[in-house]
């Protein structure tokens, strides 16, 4: 089957007319032969032929499969099999990485399939080879160092504030220990041994630390045996008698002999394949042939360009900010460096100065060396070239073991894995052979030390290229479905992510960035997902309004498609099941604006539900009843004048504000608008920038040396508080963590205790804050994070910022006495510190007059709204 399978894959890599063409078949051949010998030595065929049957069945069923990851996508065989779409010879990527004949492991491969798909796949197989014999793996929770202690200090019957103070002393790292804590935490131990209760406390909880506290599901391991799982394995039954697990946990139930599988969702496949079907819609109606992601080129030059940019929002493994600082430094043009870019963004490369060497070594800033000075050699220049000399990969760490020391690659994956335990031992032992294999091979004794010393280094930072390679590969897919069909593209990726608003927030901006336009939710346009209606205009989802259920967005868009658009929200309600949608998703409809279409605004059409429901109900009860029309005549549903109601009277619409907030509520965001929209103009003259862009000066490297959580740069921000947690601290202060909204994006805010004790007054949910603090990368977030210190309301903030208010008036107004009516507007407001101007401008003369000390004022609202009403809109200004 593999000897077939390799037939077909060549079929597409080869070209029959080069002259070269039967050498590389061979070297094919060879390898599959070599790879298939090994899994055949080591009795692991049944597990390549069933991860192959349930793979071909998923694809046979549409449901999209990854191209593979981790070390499995170096295998042959596997990308013979259909099991990975990956040409391990092209990239050299090793078998011995996954399977090592020198040392007998379990195989392990890791599928990737839609999101929306991976629980048929798993249903097939138990369906397929007996559901007494498939089960999913539980996983143990244990009781780690704080979960302990609380727990027991539960069961004492402790007050909780006394256990929470204990348990934070506990240092919040991983792989922390009650012993650890008391040697590190002077405080902890000082309670230890000064307050009973603590140490009885802590004694009880040392004795039950690490034993198994619950049990749950692993995210995506299933076991085949044999025969029954009971002659392996206890099972665990769910209480209340939900589905099965094995009772031993992954690393048992290897123990024991079986073989786990690992099903995992992707929701990037699930966003490649909603774009794929949609821009093969398009395709379709325009007569061309249908996309095939696996067939696109990797060495699109537009797509490269979009990485170059940095516009890499939404595209697999490249969105973050740091990321995006590597792309800007690296300027990525070939799908090599793609691969190089999933491997260098990691804290060892990123610290090492290993990034800043490949980086310095791609653009002619350091001499090209292939390879390095160090590891002088000619036979090592094919192993380092693709990474212009620096060790990335463990693979090379393989290749140069391999090349320079006569190792075999699986005796080379030995050498890899010891330098990466760093056991000294081990070290000594390989270090002795890689001299002998070396010096004869002709290097003397001090350049092979010195080559695997160099070896030693790196193979710490080392990343597995066969991991990388097939990840940069589905990097590389989104980042060309986004050049090449942005509107599809970004339309499948906010479907994607609709219950999240945060993330929608930075979509929808991220489309306007793009030049996309992203229309409004409305009844007769949007299905359930956000879809593209042309190349440039993306349609609102209405899975997106929260309060309608999935049931009644089908019914609604069902009946559309099958009888045409709404006319009314009558003519809706009478035409859709009452029992599939209710009042509250009707409301929720018209709050996010779906229903402007079909009504004059949406005062107006709240004010119609219940009439219109009652009038759809008595329709339906006429027509359960039989009755007919004064004529005899049964009224046809799709007639619009079948069942007339009076015309409602139009309602005044409401205010942007609570229009805006219905939004807010059913969206999750400020849709037609934003209550920060009528202060822009002002609040760009005081903020550093927008809080899409604020953190654009701090790149990788920061994130990776530490991003500490404060002190990285000031800067002044401005937001609506969308959400608000308060809490506690052990002195007895106050701290809160805002997130912080201004259209473009969102941040988080937190306020320690002594700048809560001067500002906690202020905030509140959905209120309108100016922020001065310090802007850093929070590691524990992985998010940017400003701490305030120093918070301002907008009269605050225009009062602080401002120069002054200016006041126009003409000749015709001072006759009609707005002095007299301007000093009673501003003696109100006389209690502030922003100077008032007056610019006069008549026929005969112009003047400024600059009001004494006396008058600076208070710039709120509410001033700016009388002064409006005195002069007109044009009249007043405030200048920064």
């Amino acid at each position: 089957e593999a000897g077939e399978g390799l037939e077909r894959r060549l079929q597409l890599l080869l070209d029959r007319d080069a002259p070269d063409y039967e050498k590389r078949r061979e070297r094919y051949q060879e390898r599959l032969d070599r790879e298939l010998d090994v899994i055949l030595q080591m009795g692991f065929p049944g597990y390549f032929l069933i991860v192959a049957d349930f793979i071909r069945w998923a694809k046979k069923q549409g449901i999209p499969v990854g191209p593979g990851r981790g070390s499995g996508a170096g295998s042959l065989v596997a990308f013979a099999l259909d099991i990975t779409d990956l040409d391990p010879l092209r990239y050299d990527l090793l078998f011995e990485r996954f399977l090592n004949p020198e040392r007998v492991s379990m195989p392990d491969f890791d599928v990737d399939f839609c999101m929306e798909g991976r629980d048929r796949v798993i249903e097939y197989v138990a369906d397929k080879y007996g559901r007494e014999k498939v089960s999913q793996i539980s996983t143990h929770g244990t009781m780690a160092a704080r979960a302990v202690v609380r727990d027991v200090g539960r069961v004492l019957g402790h007050p909780y504030g006394f256990v929470d103070r204990i348990a934070k002393l506990i240092p919040f790292e991983i792989g922390m220990t009650l012993d650890k804590a008391l040697e590190q935490e002077p405080e902890l131990r000082q309670q230890y041994e000064s307050d009973e209760d603590v140490s009885t406390l802590l004694d009880l909880a040392r004795k039950l630390e690490g034993l198994a506290r619950n049990v749950g599901k692993h995210a995506g391991g299933v076991v085949i045996a044999p025969s029954e799982l009971t002659d392996f394995s206890p099972l665990y039954c769910e209480p209340g008698g939900g589905s099965t697990a094995t009772h031993y946990d992954k690393d048992d139930v290897e123990a024991v002999g079986l073989v786990k599988f690992d099903f995992l969702g992707l929701r990037t496949l699930t966003i490649i394949d909603w774009t794929v079907k949609a821009v093969n819609s398009i395709r379709r109606d325009r007569g061309e042939e249908e996309l095939r992601i696996e067939t696109i080129p990797l060495d699109d030059r537009s797509t490269f360009e979009l990485l170059k940019q940095c516009a890499t929002t939404a595209v697999f493994q490249l969105e973050s900010r740091g990321m995006k600082e590597l792309i800007k430094r690296l300027q990525p043009d070939s799908f090599e460096d793609i691969v190089a870019l999933v491997a260098l963004f990691r804290p060892g490369p990123l610290q090492s100065g290993m990034v800043d060497d490949f980086i310095d070594r791609k653009q002619g800033r350091a001499r090209l060396a292939y390879p390095t000075p160090e590891l002088h050699h000619p036979d090592l220049e094919p192993v380092l070239k693709p990474t212009y000399g620096v060790i990335l990969y463990q693979e090379q760490v393989q290749r140069i073991a391999q090349v320079l020391a006569g190792y075999s690659l699986g005796g080379a994956d030995l050498l890899r894995r010891a330098m990466g335990k760093k056991k000294p031992e081990e070290m000594a032992k390989q270090r002795e052979i890689f001299r002998n294999g070396a010096m004869a091979n002709g290097l003397d004794a001090a350049h092979a030390e010195g080559i695997f010393d160099l070896m030693e280094k790196f193979a710490g930072y080392g990343f597995n290229k066969s991991h990388s390679a097939a990840y940069a590969l589905l990097s590389y897919q989104t980042a060309w479905l986004k050049t090449h069909y942005p509107a599809p593209f970004m339309a499948a990726v906010l479907s994607s992510d609709m219950d999240h608003t945060d993330k929608v927030v930075t979509l929808i901006e991220e489309c306007r960035e793009m030049t996309l336009s992203v229309l409004p939710p409305d009844i007769n346009r949007s299905g359930y997902k956000f879809r593209a209606s042309d190349e440039t205009t993306i349609v609102y989802g209405l899975g997106a309004v929260k309060g309608v259920g999935q049931g009644a967005i089908d019914a609604v868009v069902a009946e559309r498609e099958e009888n045409g658009a709404y006319a009314s929200l009558h003519d809706l309600c009478r035409r859709v099941d009452a029992r599939r949608i209710n009042r509250r998703a009707l409301e929720a409809l018209v709050r996010a604006g779906c229903m402007d279409g079909i009504g004059a605004n949406r005062a107006t059409l709240m004010s119609m539900i219940p009439p219109a429901l009652r009038a759809a109900e008595q329709s339906s009860r006429d027509a359960a009843m039989g009755q007919d029309d004064l004529f005899g005549l049964t009224a046809d549903p799709g007639d619009q004048a079948a069942a007339p109601v009076a015309k409602p009277a139009v309602l005044p619409e409401w205010p942007d504000e609570e229009r805006l907030q219905a939004e807010k509520d059913t969206l999750g965001l400020y849709l037609t608008g934003h209550p920060i929209g009528r202060y822009e103009a002002e609040l760009e003259e005081v903020v550093t920038g927008r809080i899409s862009d604020l953190a654009g000066g701090l790149g990788a490297r920061q994130m990776a040396e530490g991003g500490r959580s404060r002190g990285e740069r000031s800067v002044i921000a401005a937001g609506l508080i969308m959400s608000i947690r308060t809490r506690n601290t052990q002195s007895g202060g106050r701290i809160a963590f805002l997130v912080l909204d201004d259209r473009t994006g969102r941040i988080e805010v937190s306020v320690f205790t002594e700048a809560f004790r001067q500002y906690g007054h202020l905030l509140g949910k959905d209120q309108l804050v100016v922020v001065e603090g310090s802007l850093g990368y929070d590691d524990f977030s992985d998010g940017w994070r400003i701490s305030a210190e120093r918070i301002l309301d907008i009269s605050k903030a225009r009062e602080t910022y401002a120069r002054r208010l200016v006041m126009r008036l003409g000749e015709d107004r001072l006759r009609n006495g707005a002095l007299d009516r301007l000093q009673q507007t501003l003696s109100p407001f006389r209690d502030g510190r922003c100077p008032v101007w007056l610019e006069y401008r008549g026929e005969q003369a112009s003047a400024v007059l600059r009001f004494g000390e006396a008058w600076r004022v208070r710039p709120t609202d509410e001033l700016l709204q009388r002064l409006v009403a005195l002069g007109g809109d044009e009249a007043v200004r405030v200048e920064y």
